[in-house]
């Protein structure tokens, strides 16, 4: 289960997504994930989807790969199309003793599933082809302005880098854990329910959140060893600057934004299942 959690990994791999600006990536990000909540026509759906699909072919991360992180988040997906299902009133179409299902609530769950995997799987895009550092210097950039208005935005930036590359480091921790619990022969599925979440979290919890803490400290003492004091006056040892790819990237996601808003408004396309 550990290993299906791909949130904040980096996939290295040699791409054209690889390659491009981070600017450019939160930028087509942030207008991707604009356009799935913009229309509900079907069209756009397959539109959305199809743009993911060229986008993941490109980037040479293997579509295995990046769907495993779909299985992390099946339970909060799995509950957030059932309560749709259930609780949208409508003409019922299954009805069983105080359960109701109306044409609408499949509607609605079928609209709400699609966005909410096309958007995991979007954004997850973004972190397996951009290393934390990357993702750092393209938010400290694109957000510059902000400084203006007293907005520390590279401390903010870094916060969300850190917070990204953590992931993966206390998830290898838990496993570290949990390994060595059951090692030492600590048994985790005998009882019930209550009996086996108490055994849990007294000792994954507990153990996993004092290897965080131990990491946090070691993490910010080699900071101030390297003298850091935040984003004024630094410089960077690779500046960002554009290349003729980026600027036909932001091509691209302008040219898949206006299509789309074009299919959205003018095509009459419509699937009503019931």
């Amino acid at each position: 289960m550990l290993k299906d959690i791909t949130i904040g990994q980096y996939y290295k791999e040699d791409s054209l997504i690889h390659r491009l600006d981070p600017r450019v990536k939160l930028f087509a990000v942030l207008i991707y994930v604009i356009t799935l909540f913009m229309h509900k026509a079907p069209a756009t759906y397959v539109m959305s989807l199809l743009f993911l699909i060229i986008t993941i072919k490109i980037s040479k991360v293997p579509v295995k790969y990046i769907l495993r992180g779909l299985k992390a988040i099946a339970v909060i997906l799995l509950f957030s199309v059932m309560i749709n299902m259930l609780f949208i009133p409508g003409k019922p179409v299954i009805q069983f003793w105080i359960i109701s299902i109306s044409a609408e609530g499949i509607r609605t769950t079928i609209y709400l599933g699609s966005r909410l995997i096309m958007l995991v799987l979007g954004t997850s895009l973004l972190t397996f082809t951009t290393t934390p550092n990357e993702l750092t210097d393209g938010l400290d950039k694109s957000l510059g302005f902000l400084n203006k208005v007293g907005v520390p935005v590279h401390e903010i930036a870094m916060m969300m880098s850190i917070a990204l590359r953590f992931i993966p480091i206390l998830t290898e921790e838990l496993e570290k854990i949990m390994k060595a619990q059951t090692a030492r022969g600590i048994d985790f599925e005998s009882g019930g329910l209550l009996k086996r979440v108490k055994t849990h979290g007294s000792n994954y919890s507990t153990n996993c959140l004092i290897a965080a803490i131990r990491r946090a400290n070691d993490l910010a003492m080699a900071m101030e060893a390297r003298c850091y004091r935040g984003g004024d006056g630094r410089t960077k040892m690779k500046p960002l600057v554009y290349k003729n790819r980026d600027y036909v990237a932001y091509v691209v996601t302008a040219v898949y934004l206006v299509i789309l808003i074009g299919v959205g408004r003018f095509v009459p396309f419509k699937i009503w299942i019931f």
